[in-house]
């Protein structure tokens, strides 16, 4: 039995060891100034500052890799999330989205902000200085209704819905 045990702790290692070497893609760093949310949108310094340090890491091309992201199978998980958090919205190309996306994308913010639904809670328990405290929560939610009303002024009212 000891044999067995021994056996499988050995392959387990090897595994850790080989899965080591594959590793999944960083975000692209580069950053195009002209498709960033600030480049359509006005964004106060200190909504900045929130959205850098709460909501950049899953939604923009800038994650700031912690050091747990070299260790496999931990980047696999961290890349899926980055990855997903991107796909629903991602600051650095906001300003590349159909207008009614935009529109949308920041209803969802007010909502999930004022939901307590970002950031999420398996990211605020390591980054703790990404949790909202009432204040931050206010800013960005009078951020992205100004936002929207500010588009709401600019655009015709059909052209912030959905084509169908």
């Amino acid at each position: 039995m000891k044999k067995v045990i021994k056996i499988i702790l050995i392959v387990l290692a090897i595994v850790f060891i080989v899965i080591q070497f594959f590793r999944p893609e960083k975000n692209s760093e580069i950053e195009i100034p002209e498709n960033e949310i600030a480049a359509t949108f006005s964004v106060p310094q200190n909504v900045h500052q929130i959205l850098k340090v709460s909501c950049y890491d899953c939604h923009s091309n800038t994650t700031i890799y912690p050091w747990y992201w070299n260790i496999q199978p931990i980047a696999w998980f961290l890349s899926n999330h980055f990855n997903e958090g991107k796909r629903h919205l991602n600051f650095s190309i906001f300003s590349t989205y159909p207008a009614f996306s935009q529109y949308k994308k920041f209803k969802e913010i007010t909502e999930q902000v004022k939901r307590d639904e970002m950031p999420l809670t398996s990211y605020t328990l390591i980054h703790r200085d990404a949790v909202l405290n009432d204040n931050q929560k206010m800013e960005i939610e009078n951020w992205a209704t100004a936002a929207m009303h500010e588009m709401e002024k600019k655009y015709p009212a059909d052209s912030l819905k959905r084509p169908k």
